[in-house]
């Protein structure tokens, strides 16, 4: 008999893996700095959406969506921010050129990613309705949907983070860098529709 949890994790699962702003830093970063350097900011995006899942499961991400006002800050803040990435992504050479970021995006700023993407909070929200019915209260509701998600971030996130990597070992001259580089930063850029849609 199927586990009563298993089309929640099939959500979070698919959720995750779909192509996304969250998905395509992983890609670059990998492609970039190699899987051991991404780590963090795989972690600080599964983290930040774990959290977001259990709070949107406590009720308190229904106040962002019941205050249009406080939607478009949001949006807002969150679409300069992915800018600002897009932006980074875009204007890195090869990993050893100067110029583009010496670093890696950070733990925290990874979280932040989530935390000021309106489209997190709406897919976990929803998730926080369809599936309130398996849990016998909103504790226990936070729990499942955080764990659902914040495993399931760790493997795609994983998954697109480690195609970034191999994919940076068919790059052989600046200009093929120059080339992902660019596309990364406007697929990036691009994920900005989807907030404002």
């Amino acid at each position: 008999m199927a586990s009563p949890n298993l089309p929640l994790f099939l959500f979070a699962v698919v959720a995750t893996i779909t192509p996304g702003g969250a998905t395509t830093l992983a890609t670059a970063s990998g492609a970039r700095f190699g899987f051991g350097r991404s780590i963090p900011l795989m972690l600080g995006i599964a983290i930040a959406l774990a959290l977001l899942a259990a709070v949107a499961a406590l009720g308190l991400g229904g106040i962002l969506l019941a205050m249009p006002a406080l939607q478009t800050i949001v949006k807002a803040l969150g679409s300069a921010y992915l800018l600002w990435l897009a932006w980074r992504v875009a204007r890195s050479g090869p990993p050893n050129a100067a110029g583009g970021p010496a670093q890696p995006v950070t733990f925290v700023n990874g979280m932040l990613l989530l935390w000021l993407n309106p489209k997190s909070w709406a897919m976990t929200v929803g998730a926080a309705a369809s599936f309130a019915l398996i849990a016998d209260s909103p504790h226990r509701l936070a729990m499942l949907l955080g764990a659902a998600f914040g495993v399931s971030a760790c493997a795609s996130l994983a998954l697109w983070c480690a195609l970034g990597a191999l994919l940076a070992q068919t790059l052989r001259t600046p200009r093929h860098w120059r080339i992902l580089n660019l596309a990364m930063g406007a697929l990036l850029a691009a994920s900005i529709v989807s907030i404002w849609s």
